[in-house]
């Protein structure tokens, strides 16, 4: 891609915040927020189609599939990845201005767009949010009320493999009870994250369980 961002010292944080599907991340985001009015989330676009209470503009910007890809043609995008038979993305030109602007930024995006993101904006803090066990995993997918069980089983094959990419991240915060895991997070935007990183040796303990490579609860 070209037109990589240039920072400033005077700049503000993006951190990106990236997790298996049922894993807890999308709750966690939406407290933090309320904890934190002064971080401000970044709207993804994407193609698929809005979910019951969903806003245009608050949660997504909803486009159509040849929209998206004329924007991707013009790199309009920081990043974009297709998942779920969808398109989604994070607009250059906003993120450049809420960095411009000295704010903090929040992006919930998948691994990929998290690489993507990494190599055009290297100061970025990357965060993965893990579920405590495979079944804790399965249980979340399957509390969507919006997702039939062949979405379900196909969405659990998915986050399994979305968990090998743990690793690549700065940051990783395990979501067993919320309130924890939303103090976690907090530190990390608060820049106490030290004791989070990702190469901590119960969180290599916990993804090989995971991946189904020890026990898992």
């Amino acid at each position: 891609m070209s037109g990589d961002i240039h920072t400033s010292d005077r700049r503000g944080c993006l951190y990106v915040v990236s997790a298996p599907s049922g894993a807890g991340k999308t709750s966690l985001v939406k407290a933090l927020m309320e904890r934190e009015p002064d971080v401000r989330f970044s709207v993804s676009y994407t193609t698929r189609k809005p979910r019951p209470n969903e806003v245009d503009g608050r949660d997504y910007h909803f486009v159509t599939s040849e929209r998206f890809l004329e924007m991707a043609a013009a790199d309009a995008f920081l990043e974009h990845a297709r998942v779920f038979d969808n398109h989604y993305g994070t607009g250059m030109q906003a993120v450049r201005q809420a960095l411009d602007r000295g704010e903090r930024l929040l992006l919930e995006i998948d691994w990929q767009g998290a690489r993507q993101v990494k190599t055009r904006l290297p100061e970025a803090k990357r965060i993965f949010i893990l579920p405590p066990s495979r079944r804790s995993l399965e249980e979340r997918l399957r509390q969507r009320s919006t997702d039939s069980d062949a979405v379900i089983a196909r969405r659990l094959r998915d986050s399994v493999s979305d968990l090998k990419h743990w690793n690549e991240f700065d940051y990783v915060v395990v979501n067993d009870q919320f309130d924890r895991a939303l103090a976690d997070l907090q530190s990390i935007v608060a820049g106490r994250g030290g004791g989070l990183l990702a190469n901590r040796p119960q969180v290599a303990a916990l993804a090989a369980a995971l991946l189904g490579k020890g026990s898992a609860r």
